[in-house]
Parts: C-alpha cells; sequence; structure tokens
C-alpha cells in the first residue's frame, strides 16, 4: 500500500480517537451537570441500540442544563429511534451529512420552547403528505402550505406567549412567528427535513423583531412561517427588512440556531439574559441579497386600522399628483392590499415613490366604501403612511 495512503489512514484513525475522547469527557460533564437525573441520562446512553448510539451520545452530550434535568430516559430513547427511522424512509436523506442531520433533524427542541412530545404525532399526521416528495425543499413546501389548517393554529398577538411549544399552540389555535416557526422545524424534523429556527432580535429599519424557518436542502433556504409562497423559497414578505439587518450590531444581526456549541448565543427578545441557545451568525447571506432604493425614491409603508386599533385589510391604488387616473406604474407593490391581523404586526404594504412628490391614495374595503386623499413623499429614506379606518382625518405621515 502506498506510504501516503497509510499515513492518511493513520491520521484519520488518530483525529477520531481524539474526537472520541473529547465527547466521552463531555458526557462525563453532562452526568455530572444531570444531578438527581443522572440515571435517566445514563440509562438513555447505556439502552440505545447500537445504530443510534451516536445520535444519543452527540444529543446527550450537547443537551442544555436544563434538559438534562429533566427528560427521562424513555423520552430520549424515543426522539433518537424515531429520528433514525425517519432518516432511513425519506429519499433526499441521501444527502444529508450527519453534522446536518445531528444538529437540525435530531434534536428535541427549538430553542427554550417547554418540551413536547411532539415527534410522533407530527410524523403519523404529515408523513403522508410528503411521502412522495422528491426533494427537502419540496416537502417543505408542501409542509408550510398544509400543517397550519391541518393543526387549526393561525398567527396572533393574542397568543399566551411568543415561545410556544407546539401543544400550546395547537391548543390555543393562536401562536406568534415564533411559535408558527416552532411548529413548522419540528415538522419538517417529524419527516427528515432538516429545519432550524433563524431570526433578528430587533429590525435595523423598524421596530419589532422576527422569527422565520430555514430548511436546508444543498444548503440553506429561509420561508415564512404558515406564509407559503407558491413560487417556492427564498420568498418572503420581510425578504427586504432582512436585507437591512447590519452585521456590525448584535441585535440587529440575523442568527440561526444551531444544537452543538459554536462560541455564538441566540438573542431572544423575551428572555435577553439567556445565553443557552448556540446559534451561528448568518446576517451576510440576507445582506447579500439587498436591493437599494434608487437615489431620489423612498421606501413608503403603508398601516390601516380601525377604531379599535386593530389592521384592517383595504385595497389601496396610488396616483401621481391629483389625477387619480395617472396610477402609479404597474408593479403590485405600487398597489395591493394593507395587512389585517392575521398577518405579522412587522409586515406592511410597501411601495417605492419619489421623494418629494405628491401622490393621491384610494382606498377600498370589500363593502365599497371608498376614500381618497394627497400626500407629499418627504427626503426621509422611510416613511409609513397609516390612518384610521374608515375616517380619513386620521391620516397622518410618519418619518422613520
Amino acid at each position: 500500500m502506498n506510504l501516503r495512503i497509510v499515513m492518511s489512514l493513520m491520521c484519520l484513525v488518530v483525529a477520531r480517537a481524539s474526537a472520541d475522547d473529547g465527547l466521552d469527557r463531555q458526557l462525563e460533564l453532562q452526568l455530572a451537570a444531570s444531578g438527581t437525573n443522572a440515571a435517566e441520562i445514563s440509562g438513555a446512553l447505556s439502552r440505545v441500540p447500537d445504530d443510534q448510539k451516536a445520535s444519543m451520545r452527540f444529543l446527550v452530550a450537547w443537551m442544555n442544563g436544563q434538559d438534562l434535568k429533566q427528560l427521562t430516559a424513555d423520552r430520549l430513547l424515543e426522539n433518537v429511534a424515531l429520528a433514525t427511522k425517519v432518516r432511513n424512509l425519506a429519499p433526499w436523506q441521501q444527502q444529508i451529512p450527519d453534522d446536518i442531520f445531528n444538529n437540525f433533524v435530531l434534536p428535541h427542541a427549538c430553542f427554550d420552547e417547554p418540551r413536547d412530545l411532539w415527534r410522533a404525532d407530527f410524523h403519523d399526521r404529515f408523513w403522508p403528505l410528503v411521502k412522495d416528495c422528491r426533494t427537502a425543499s419540496e416537502a417543505a413546501q408542501v409542509l408550510n402550505q398544509k400543517v397550519f389548517a391541518e393543526l387549526k393554529v393561525k398567527y396572533s398577538t393574542g397568543r399566551r406567549r411568543a415561545n410556544q411549544s407546539p401543544a400550546e399552540s395547537i391548543e390555543q389555535g393562536l401562536a406568534s412567528c415564533s411559535g408558527l416557526s416552532v411548529i413548522l422545524v419540528d415538522a419538517c424534523r417529524s419527516v427528515g427535513v432538516p429545519a432550524r429556527i433563524a431570526g433578528i432580535p430587533k429590525w435595523a429599519n423598524k421596530e419589532g423583531n422576527h422569527t422565520w424557518v430555514e430548511v436546508w436542502d444543498d444548503g440553506w433556504h429561509f420561508a415564512g412561517a404558515a406564509e407559503y409562497d407558491s413560487q417556492g423559497l427564498d420568498r418572503a414578505w420581510f425578504t427586504n427588512d432582512a436585507a437591512q439587518a447590519d452585521p456590525e450590531s448584535r441585535l440587529s444581526s440575523i442568527y440561526a440556531v444551531k444544537y452543538e456549541p459554536t462560541g455564538i448565543h441566540f438573542p431572544l427578545p423575551w428572555n435577553p439574559g439567556d445565553d443557552s441557545i448556540h446559534a451561528v451568525n448568518v446576517t451576510e447571506r440576507y445582506v447579500s441579497k439587498r436591493v437599494d432604493v434608487p437615489e431620489g425614491f423612498t421606501r413608503v409603508l403603508f398601516s390601516a386600522k380601525d377604531r379599535s386599533g386593530k389592521r384592517v385589510a383595504l385595497r389601496v391604488q396610488l396616483s401621481q399628483g391629483s389625477d387619480a387616473t395617472n396610477p402609479v406604474g404597474s408593479d403590485k407593490k405600487t398597489a395591493g392590499k394593507t395587512r389585517d391581523e392575521t398577518r405579522d404586526t412587522n409586515d406592511f404594504l410597501e411601495a417605492v415613490l419619489q421623494k418629494g412628490q405628491t401622490y393621491q391614495i384610494t382606498a377600498s374595503d370589500e363593502q365599497g366604501k371608498m376614500l381618497a386623499w394627497e400626500f407629499t413623499t418627504s427626503s426621509e429614506e422611510q416613511q409609513m403612511i397609516s390612518w384610521e379606518w374608515p375616517s380619513q382625518a386620521a391620516a397622518s405621515l410618519d418619518n422613520q
């Protein structure tokens, strides 16, 4: 045998042995940290079948402190067994490396949500929907289109908390963007699609934060949970907002959760002191899609609310000057619908308009009620037009 090949094989064996030794030491530390639950963790490690042993060791090695002290051996064994089973079912599994499987299919949770036994139930519900899909992307699209209607869960700011578990969201029928994302990630993992939470703690260009989903299909692709787009992945209302993220700002950067330690933590808006969620910074991938507003133009956001303060969906048409017969272009961004309470709080109808120009806005509802008035764009890079429906007098222009 060629000496170079022999030396390469020896280096590989040494490296693997070193890695195994490091994992053994990490498992010893985890057992010590599990306290009174050590028997359960030890039982999971000793009872796991040989073909699932590597997965169990990985899962336990990087488990957070709360899970170490609470999860039972039976629960961990079920999670690993079901994840292994689905890995052997899906046709796209041939393209999924061990690192991707371990971090984004195997884990029992997305971040700090309460722990549910979701995997078996979701697999039974959703595998029939995707069993004929040929790629992970195709399966993720089917799930995003059908899961939320099946579970009867919709977006609402009236949910009890942001980081709900699937069971909590199903019980209420309501969830935040984070709760919806947890459901979609878990649904994906239940059928063998690698998926993870992604999000920004604070938008760089407006108020608020957002959470969405990334799925792996020979690279990472994003989708808004419960926001199916028939044109495919990597399309969402927040694409432009995400492209404005600030790589120099910790809170206005974009992060994606990873199970094993990375040296970076996912900032949780609802629990800023928690540094237990590992993450990777993916800001550059999003800002690379940035399309700047042309010189002399401004991005205008539109929002209408009723007298109780709830958002309402109105058809909006824009015309330049005082001439309503002179519509602004034909792009759907210049005429569309304002968002109602079923849409994310930070999702707005947008248009790119000339600075310092007068426009006529015509707003109408499904009953045919219509209002029209004029506004003049400012010199700001982004501004918002908001009004009370049906009162035109409440129309206002707020510069951002």
